[in-house]
This record gives C-alpha cells, sequence and structure tokens, in this order.
C-alpha cells in the first residue's frame, strides 16, 4: 500500500520522479511504516520528500494498478490536499514538475496516467 497526495495548484497537478527512474512521474507519497495510517504516511512522506506538510488531506480514491518500474500489483490510497508551503525535491527525489491534465508529454506511473489523470480532469480539476 502506497499513500499519495494530488496537489493541485493552479489548474496543475505535482508530480515527482526518483533518483533511481528520473523518467518516470508519480504523486508524492510513499509507504507507510509499521502502524502508520495512510495520513500519517503522506504527512511524514510530503515532509521528507517536498519539505511541506499536507493540508486538510480529504480521500480522493483507493487505486489498484500496477507498479512502474517492477511490473507488480500497487494499491494506492490517494489523498487530494493543499500544501503549506513551496515544495522543494529533496530525499530521493530528482524532479517536480507541474502538469495538465494531459500530462504534458511525461513519462506517468500506470496509476497517475490510467486512473488519476481521468479522475481529475473528470472532476474538472486539471486543464
Amino acid at each position: 500500500m502506497v499513500a499519495a497526495g494530488v496537489i493541485v495548484q493552479g489548474r496543475r497537478l505535482l508530480v515527482v520522479s526518483k533518483r533511481a527512474a528520473p523518467d518516470v512521474f508519480y504523486l508524492p507519497g510513499g509507504k507507510p511504516d509499521p502502524g502508520e495510517t495512510p495520513e500519517a504516511a503522506l504527512t511524514r512522506e510530503l515532509g521528507e520528500e517536498l519539505g511541506v506538510r499536507p493540508v486538510a488531506p480529504r480521500l480522493l480514491m483507493r487505486v489498484e494498478a500496477r507498479a512502474a518500474l517492477e511490473g507488480v500489483p500497487l494499491r494506492l490510497t490517494v489523498f487530494t490536499t493543499d500544501i503549506d508551503g513551496v515544495p522543494r525535491p529533496a530525499a530521493e527525489l530528482a524532479h517536480l514538475r507541474w502538469i495538465t491534465g494531459t500530462g504534458d508529454g511525461l513519462r506517468l506511473s500506470p496509476a497517475l496516467g490510467e486512473h488519476i489523470l481521468p479522475r481529475l480532469r473528470a472532476d474538472g480539476l486539471l486543464d
């Protein structure tokens, strides 16, 4: 299970890539530690990866897809959230981008490209 954050500002979605695969973009977030709730994992991961804290996270959806690199089944708990500052990539992150609902030609994780972006477009959150 992975907790992931949908952060939309100016009708653009924040996506990140990791140093291990800098050409594949995901939602920020990560796996909960033992005993950690998805919300707590999101808070910890956004702090470690981007130096921000989520503000008023709300459950958007649960997604089952295949992991972009490993190709194994992956379950995501996806939250929409505001953040308390300007995100800056840290920890294992390579890049940070703000994208439109088209994905802007980036290579997106299966969960993001096949499930989450279509939902955000259908909800009118992205251009």
